[in-house]
């Protein structure tokens, strides 16, 4: 089954939590701080590999969430770090956050891989909280929660050769005589639902992956059909084959067909205008083709003089090696990775977006909720998820940076009083005026 979309949730690990220990050593009755570091949570990492040619196994698996690090240890020793989480992805595969719609990576090549959730840190232990103030501390942190995001995949099928044209002209049926690929194939429209691809050998050590892609139609570029569906894959292809059915069956005009498909192409993405294209004419075999590709050459060199157009037939194979060596010839002309439309060559390799990540900023916002003040800010919140309160220092500790940063001033001003209510994400504790240190935090 081809899957090209899917959606998913990822979470890096958190941290692990920071220890609060201290030396118990035989003649050292006073020993001072050991607790360690927490390790760091491990990263899901998205990693291409060239053997996936379907986003189908994200169908039975939404959910991929990387360990956490190990907690600190006694004697000052680090909690080891967590392995990062790899989650194999098919070459072409694009990642985008839920969210904001934001590219976070575009994968194309084998082995390029992106880090889309990372892990959190660890928290410190009390070793790194000694000062000549305070040289037993009794204050640890817990581990940074790790990121986590919904992300949407989307496949654009790899392809050296993407074969287009409007239903039932016989890509199929090319595809079948070239290579050992199998698509559907029936005397009806839009036979071909999903991209079917086919490797092409041509005995001379030269071979090309191609595809069949389903069929175009009027208003394909604004979603018209399989519109997208369709477009997306040509966007990755080398070269393009447009075949034309010459037989005019159906009432149909070839050249007509032509300058459509090549608008539609054209309206979806202005870059495709300049994709190397090689005109496959088929079904010559049938009677009025001869006559009919006589005038189709003329009205397309009016327009595109230097269009290399192939006279064959899918059915009899008249002339599909030569077209075959043709396609190989200008691939061979042609570098092996097209730039992408959304960054230059160096992105590609790098193929990551990172959202803006607020570091250091520690502003704040205050609001009512009837006789609570509600405090909004993103690093204080992140500040709390790091406190461990079961320690009284450590929430004397919290009150003070609060107080350094201004958020008491700030109370006062808008007229907080003791005994007032302040509420902080989940949590809520009692003000009070005179600035103590020491805050009750319940669970909202």
């Amino acid at each position: 089954m081809f899957v090209d979309k899917a959606k998913i949730y990822v979470k890096g690990g958190d941290g692990g939590d920071g220890l609060v220990a201290f030396r118990r050593e035989l003649y050292v009755p006073e020993g001072g701080p050991a607790g360690g570091d927490g390790g760091k949570g491990g990263n899901v990492i998205f990693r291409v590999d060239e053997g996936l040619r379907t986003l189908l196994d994200f169908r039975y698996q939404k959910h991929f969430k990387a360990p956490r690090g190990e907690k600190g240890r006694n004697k000052s020793q680090h909690g080891a770090n967590a392995d990062d989480l790899i989650v194999r992805v098919p070459p072409g595969t694009i990642v985008v956050d839920d969210d904001t719609d934001e590219l976070i990576a575009d994968l194309t090549r084998h082995d390029q891989q992106v880090v889309v959730a990372k892990g959190g840190r660890g928290g410190r232990g009390n070793t790194r909280f000694k000062s000549p103030a305070n040289t037993a501390p009794a204050i640890a942190e817990n581990g940074e929660e790790g990121q986590e995001r919904w992300v949407r995949l989307e496949l654009k099928v790899m392809a050296d050769v993407g074969l287009v044209g409007f239903p039932s002209v016989g890509k199929s049926t090319l595809l079948s005589v070239v290579s050992g690929a199998q698509p559907k194939i029936g005397a009806y429209h839009f036979t071909t639902l999903t991209p079917n691809l086919g490797v092409v050998d041509l005995g001379d050590e030269r071979s090309f992956v191609m595809a069949d892609l389903p069929g175009l139609i009027e208003g394909a570029h604004t979603g018209v059909g399989l519109g997208h569906e369709f477009l997306r894959h040509v966007e990755r292809t080398r070269v393009i084959v447009h075949v034309v059915d010459m037989s005019g069956m159906e009432g149909r005009d070839p050249f007509d067909d032509w300058v459509k498909i090549g608008e539609e192409l054209k309206l979806y993405n202005a870059k495709l205008a300049d994709r190397p294209q090689i005109v496959a004419a088929n079904k010559m075999d049938m009677p009025d083709s001869e006559s009919n590709l006589e005038a189709f050459r003329k009205q397309v060199e009016e327009i595109h003089p230097d269009m290399l157009i192939m006279p064959i037939s899918s059915l009899t194979r008249q002339g599909v090696q030569e077209l075959l060596y043709k396609v190989a010839d200008l691939l061979d002309t042609l570098p092996h990775h097209l730039v992408t439309e959304e960054a230059d060559d160096e992105d590609v390799e790098e193929g990551v977006v990172y959202r803006f990540e607020p570091g250091n900023d520690t502003s704040f916002t205050i609001t009512r909720d009837n006789e609570t003040f509600v405090i909004h800010s993103e690093a204080i919140e992140k500040l709390m998820r790091r406190t461990q309160f079961n320690s009284h220092e450590a929430v004397v500790r919290f009150g003070r940076i609060l107080r350094g940063i201004g958020v008491d001033a700030e109370l006062r001003k808008r007229g907080a009083k003791d005994g007032n209510t302040i509420r902080i994400g989940k949590f809520e504790f009692e003000f009070f005026e005179g600035g103590s240190d020491e805050y009750l935090f319940e669970d909202s």
